[in-house]
């Protein structure tokens, strides 16, 4: 099933006639993974964005680690930048809640999939003032909408490839009650066209969207990637280069 989607997104991108973007830019949120406190200092300076999304909970970093680079980069974004994290699913709820609670004083905009399971994203939803933001639990279900439901999320995390093309995000998008946040898989930028094209013709952008991820992966198939500028990506279509596909 996790295959199919994903083809059925290369499929809809080569072989169908997309609707025409938008929005020409659009805002994407610098991703600092579990690093130490200097380098996500540099990422954030480098990026210019202001809105950052900070991965925490990787079980080969401590508590205090994750504390430290959380720290940082709030102190390079300013009062006025946002801060995300994102857990990945890591903890149970006892450890999301004191884990959350020491990070509260850091005005986090969100967190992202800090637990597993829809019932203890609820639980937690009911015990913490947090907004929580659901990934996993969306783009692996066969009822994405489900959390939106169950009352288990206050943002719905959007991937265009896993979940099976542009058109059915936008479908979601549409349907959903909550904000929604367009992000990427880690594609290329051939992949990442799917992502912005769907960000572009949202009707609001109330958050930053996930899409600034093609400066992590080590090579890029075109010759102009999709790489943000200040915090913002233009909505253009790169074309593939023949030697750049054969090298990677």
């Amino acid at each position: 099933e996790v295959t199919t989607r994903w083809l059925a997104a290369a499929l809809e991108l080569a072989c169908t006639e997309l609707p025409r973007p938008v929005r020409s830019s659009v805002p994407v949120n610098v991703t600092v993974p579990a690093t130490d406190p200097n380098t996500a200092v540099a990422l954030v300076l480098e990026s210019g964005a202001t809105t950052a999304k900070v991965k925490i909970g990787d079980h080969d970093e401590s508590e205090e680690e994750d504390l430290e680079r959380v720290r940082a980069v709030r102190e390079t974004l300013g009062p006025n930048g946002h801060l995300r994290v994102d857990v990945n699913a890591s903890w149970d709820v006892e450890t999301a809640i004191r884990r959350l609670e020491g990070l509260a004083e850091y005005d986090l905009q969100y967190v992202e999939q800090p637990v597993a399971t829809l019932a203890e994203m609820k639980q937690l939803r009911d015990s913490i003032p947090i907004p929580l933001a659901a990934d996993e639990l969306v783009r692996q279900s066969p009822h994405p909408l489900r959390v939106i439901e169950e009352g288990a999320a206050d943002v719905l995390i959007l991937k265009v490839q896993p979940m099976g093309g542009v058109s059915r995000v936008l479908d979601l998008a549409n349907r959903s009650t909550i904000p929604v946040v367009i992000s990427s898989a880690l594609e290329t930028s051939v992949g990442m066209y799917g992502g912005l094209l769907a960000a572009s013709l949202l009707d609001e952008l109330p958050y930053a969207c996930g899409l600034g991820t093609v400066a992590l992966i080590e090579g890029d198939p075109t010759l102009q990637p999709l790489v943000p500028v200040d915090g913002w990506l233009e909505v253009r279509r790169p074309e593939p280069d023949p030697e750049l596909l054969r090298r990677w």
